[in-house]
C-alpha cells in the first residue's frame, strides 16, 4: 500500500469520527454545551449536590421473637450513642409486633445502621431496616417511651365489672338473658328427640317463670 492509499484511509476514519451520529445513536450521552466531548468547569460546578442527611430515627421490621427492649439496645449501642427506642406491642397482650423504631443521637450513626443492618439475617429473621424523614415522623411515636410499657391488668378489670352492684335495670336484663337461653336449650333437646325434663330455674319471679313453661305436648 503506498502513501496516498494510506493517506486516503486516514481522512477516511476522521471524517467517520467527525461526522454527525446517526438517528438512534448517542442517545444514552448528555449534550455537551461546547461539542468538545469534555464537561466544562461551570458544568461541574451546577450539578446537584446530595442532600444532608438529618434522619437520626431508623425504622425496623421482622424483629424476631425475644429481641425485645434490652436486647435491642445492647445490639444496636456498637454503632454510636442511642437516645431513644421503642418497640411496637399489642395494647391488650403486650406482646410484640415484629417492629420498632430507634432514634441516634447522630444522624450519621443513624444512616450507617441503615446501610449495613438492612437486610442482615438475625435469629432466622431478616431485619428490615431504613431511614426515617424527619417530617414523616409521627409527633406521638415517643409518647411513654421513659416509663416503659405496662400491661393493662385485664383481668382485675373484668373482676370489678363482674362484681360491681348491678342496679334494678341492669339486674332485670341479665335475668331476662338467662331466661333466653334457658329457653334455647330445651327447644334444643326437645327437637333433638331426647327424653329430659330441664329443671326449674331458682330465683326468678312467677311471672317470668310462667313466660318459660316447657311445652310437653
Amino acid at each position: 500500500m503506498g502513501m496516498r492509499d494510506k493517506k486516503r484511509n486516514q481522512k477516511r476514519v476522521l471524517a467517520r469520527r467527525t461526522a454527525a451520529p446517526r438517528s438512534g445513536e448517542g442517545k444514552d450521552f448528555l449534550p455537551l454545551e461546547d461539542g468538545s466531548g469534555k464537561r466544562t468547569r461551570k458544568q461541574l460546578q451546577q450539578q446537584p449536590e446530595e442532600p444532608e442527611n438529618t434522619a437520626t430515627v431508623v425504622y425496623i421490621g421482622h424483629i424476631p421473637h425475644g429481641f425485645y427492649e434490652d436486647q435491642m439496645k445492647g445490639f444496636f449501642k456498637q454503632f454510636g450513642d442511642i437516645k431513644r427506642l421503642r418497640i411496637a406491642r399489642n395494647r391488650k397482650t403486650g406482646k410484640s409486633k415484629h417492629y420498632g423504631f430507634i432514634e441516634f443521637e447522630s444522624p450519621v450513626v443513624a444512616k450507617v445502621v441503615a446501610d449495613e443492618m438492612n437486610n442482615y439475617l438475625l435469629f432466622e429473621h431478616t431485619l428490615r431496616v431504613s431511614l426515617v424523614p424527619p417530617e414523616k415522623v409521627h409527633p406521638k411515636l415517643w409518647k411513654g417511651v421513659r416509663r416503659g410499657f405496662i400491661p393493662i391488668d385485664r383481668v382485675t378489670i373484668e373482676r370489678k365489672r363482674h362484681n360491681k352492684d348491678k342496679s334494678v335495670a341492669e339486674h332485670k336484663k341479665m335475668v331476662e338473658g338467662i331466661v333466653k337461653r334457658d329457653e334455647k336449650r330445651r327447644k334444643r333437646i326437645q327437637a333433638a328427640g331426647i327424653d329430659y325434663e330441664c329443671p326449674a330455674l331458682i330465683g326468678i319471679s312467677q311471672p317470668t317463670a310462667k313466660k318459660i313453661k316447657f311445652d310437653e305436648n
